[in-house]
């Protein structure tokens, strides 16, 4: 399936450095606001290190992991809404988006121009919140002018639609995202021609000095206690390092991790709360061919996960013999995992788990 999260930011906040990291797609960055005029797309590898845990017990020459799409997403600025530094432009980029991923900078740097003169994290997380939810104010009334106009007509589905958009009219007008507003899953149709900005789940990113890798100074907290209050997370980064990683074979890598005292790049934990983020979970094949990873919703069905494979999977389902990586550890192959009676069949109703080893059994 396929799923994207924008990156999103100020100008100079170090967005275009996390993303060519992230991606090494060599997006330009630069020392001045909108060098990324069009928006970047790169797709990046979920790190998962159960992959190769599969392939100790069953060897193969091809591991393919799943992946997001990452879009990088020229700088916002103050008037974006109406229009200000192709505002409109990068407000409609961020629409097509599934996920919002917030670069905030939260280092202090005098070679680094900040587009506001100062480096105030939250000032600048909500100049980017003010710009969206002043965009979807916009969006909220053109709709529901419209829909009131039907509704007068005795247009039931026109009637509901007004009653919806005016609950997000009044969130908007309280300075609130509209992900702030409870929705039942009956009256989210109602909202699919809005494609609001606001009502994207969204991921923080702290981009760090060198010297602040775990984010313990007072602009990091700063940024965690406002993603406490909406509910959303933040990933320490530094944007710096990761690039002279993300240059570095496997080998000299971790070498460079081992020095700085880190398991792993923080690219690597921003990647895989990304997935989460956007309500993802992987499951696996695994045979002489290949072990593959595959990207589903969490909450997937058996036949659900079989047709991300080909849709006639889905359609012609019959079962899944199941196991897990644990089982693999316990008795070392899938052979073995048959012997103990550990490989289980699951039919249609069965919720594909987060890890699970699949194998589709389908009529012809």
């Amino acid at each position: 399936m396929s799923v994207s999260a924008g990156v999103v930011g100020l100008p100079n906040v170090g967005k275009s450095t996390i993303f060519n990291a992230l991606t090494k797609a060599g997006a330009q960055s630069a020392n001045y606001p909108f060098c990324t005029i069009d928006p970047n797309v790169g797709v990046v590898p979920v790190p998962d290190k159960r992959l190769k845990e599969i392939q100790t017990y069953i060897p193969t020459d091809r591991v393919i992991p799943t992946s997001v799409e990452i879009v990088d997403i020229a700088g916002l600025v103050r008037g974006a809404s109406k229009g200000e530094g192709l505002g409109n432009k990068f407000l409609a980029n961020i629409r097509e988006v599934d996920a919002i991923l917030h670069v905030v900078r939260c280092f202090e740097n005098s070679d680094v121009v900040h587009v506001e003169g100062r480096v105030s994290p939250i000032d600048d997380i909500e100049i980017i919140d003010t710009e969206l939810i002043l965009a979807d104010m916009a969006t909220v009334e053109k709709r529901l002018d419209k829909a009131v106009r039907a509704a007068r007509g005795n247009d039931e589905t026109e009637k509901a639609r007004v009653k919806v958009l005016e609950r997000f009219k009044a969130a908007l007008e309280e300075g609130k995202p509209a992900r702030s507003v409870s929705v039942t899953p009956e009256e989210l149709p109602l909202l699919q021609d809005s494609h609001l900005l606001t009502i994207k789940p969204v991921l923080f990113i702290a981009n760090v000095s060198e010297d602040d890798l775990e984010g313990n100074s007072e602009l990091v907290q700063r940024v965690r206690d406002h993603a406490a209050e909406q509910g959303s997370d933040v990933v320490v980064v530094c944007g710096a390092i990761e690039s002279e990683l993300a240059e570095l074979e496997e080998e000299d890598q971790l070498e460079m991790l081992e020095g700085l005292g880190i398991e792993e790049p923080a690219l690597n934990v921003l990647i895989r709360a990304t997935y989460r983020l956007l309500g993802l979970q992987s499951y696996f094949t695994a045979g002489v061919k290949e072990i593959r990873a595959w990207t589903i919703p969490v909450g997937a069905t058996a036949p659900q996960a079989a047709g991300v494979i080909h849709t006639d999977f889905e359609k012609r389902f019959i079962r899944a013999e199941v196991y897990t990586v644990a089982d693999l550890h316990e008795h070392k192959s899938e052979a073995g995992i048959r012997e103990a009676g550990k490989l289980r069949i699951e039919g249609k109703e069965y919720v594909v788990k987060d890890g699970d080893i699949l194998h589709i059994r389908h009529n012809a």
